[in-house]
């Protein structure tokens, strides 16, 4: 019998009753192959809409293999994520998805995991400085930074969506300011990087101007891509920077909800939509920012298909879990600190109002009600 079976059967007698009133977000198994076995998925919060969609999807595709699935949000306490997770590994999980809120916290409940012979996937963000993940789920993350600089870039006239020079572009300059996403997210570097790969030629022969002056990843993250805290910053930005009259043309965003903070402080400080609105990127599609771009607030998002992502990291944990072969396409890119971690990276689109209608409505991510009723 494997060590989690025996884990598992032991600590069923003696924490049934304290661990059924801590369970919430089980699921009954589907018509699959799965045979009740349960899978943990650990995710962060509940406050952006993205990771509901995210948990919600990953759960409907183990379900409908068979398979029990025990969801929890930590609504971004990291000690309340570590005690989820132990309480997965003690109720005899075979296998953990985790989209970790500090992917360098989990160290020792991920070797909890690994003595127990439980296979963990990373989703979406990657789980720093341990042996303890087998394999890693995201987007291709250096190309989601290409995409929203290249967004940006075709807001000003600069380039077409694909980064292709336009003939006859502006010379500028232009004001440009730069928001990351937190620094205890490894996506973070893959997108502020992947960004800047595409910027810094176009700062580099004064087209683009960062007028704070704050270009480096530290200076311009958002901890725990908090929305308030970027709007805060945006605040602080144009009253250092903007004060002599001056206009702010574009913002560089990595999230959607960062993105609506943005717009928020450009709102207070008397901006308004039209011509000499800033061009404003963002990420994951989020339903009130695809409103933003309908209605010219915002002008694109990344579009990552949490359907797309959630069927796959269900798909590794179960071949994991089973002993089968894992699929993959990128085993070297991801480094954590400890090892390459084998990963498998989906292609993000850019989102702009003239393609909500295919990559968005025509996909049934979001309905033609929910985008403009």
């Amino acid at each position: 019998m494997k060590k989690r079976a025996v884990l598992s059967l032991i600590a069923a007698g003696a924490m049934v009753a304290s661990l059924a009133a801590c369970s919430g977000g089980s699921g009954d198994s589907g018509s699959g192959e799965g045979g009740g076995a349960i899978i943990g998925v650990a995710m962060p919060t509940k406050s952006s809409e993205r990771w509901i969609a995210d948990g919600n999807a990953v759960k409907k595709a183990l379900e409908d293999q068979g398979y029990k699935v025990d969801l929890q949000y930590a609504e971004d306490d990291i000690p309340t994520q570590v005690s989820q997770i132990e309480n997965m590994i003690t109720k005899g999980a075979e296998a953990l998805i985790v989209a970790s809120i500090d992917g360098t916290t989990l160290t020792n409940i991920l070797a909890d995991a690994k003595d127990a012979e439980i296979p963990v996937i990373a989703y979406d963000r990657l789980l720093m400085d341990t042996e303890d993940v087998d394999y890693y789920a995201t987007f291709d993350n250096q190309l989601v930074g290409n995409q929203q600089a290249w967004s940006v870039l075709n807001g000003l006239g600069l380039t077409e969506l694909d980064g292709t020079p336009i003939e006859g572009a502006p010379a500028g300059p232009f004001n440009i300011e730069l928001f990351a996403g937190s620094l205890d997210d490894n996506n973070a570097f893959f997108f502020f990087n992947g960004a800047m790969e595409i910027f810094q030629p176009f700062i580099d022969n004064g087209t683009l101007v960062v007028k704070s002056g704050q270009t480096t990843i530290e200076q311009a993250a958002t901890l725990r891509w908090d929305g308030e805290t970027a709007q805060s910053r945006m605040e602080d930005l144009l009253t250092a920077n903007y004060s002599d009259n001056s206009k702010v043309n574009a913002v560089l965003s990595p999230y959607d909800g960062i993105s609506r903070g943005i717009i928020g402080a450009l709102t207070d400080a008397g901006y308004t939509t039209g011509e000499g609105w800033p061009i404003i990127s963002g990420q994951d599609a989020e339903i009130d920012s695809v409103k933003a771009i309908n209605n010219g607030e915002q002008y694109a998002t990344i579009f990552k298909d949490t359907r797309e992502l959630a069927k796959k990291a269900a798909g590794m944990a179960i071949a994991a879990l089973n002993g089968d072969t894992v699929e993959t396409n990128d085993d070297s890119t991801y480094n954590n600190n400890k090892k390459d971690v084998p990963s498998y990276l989906l292609e993000p689109v850019i989102v702009v109002k003239d393609n909500i209608q295919k990559e968005l409505i025509d996909t049934g991510y979001w309905t033609e009600k929910e985008v403009n009723g």
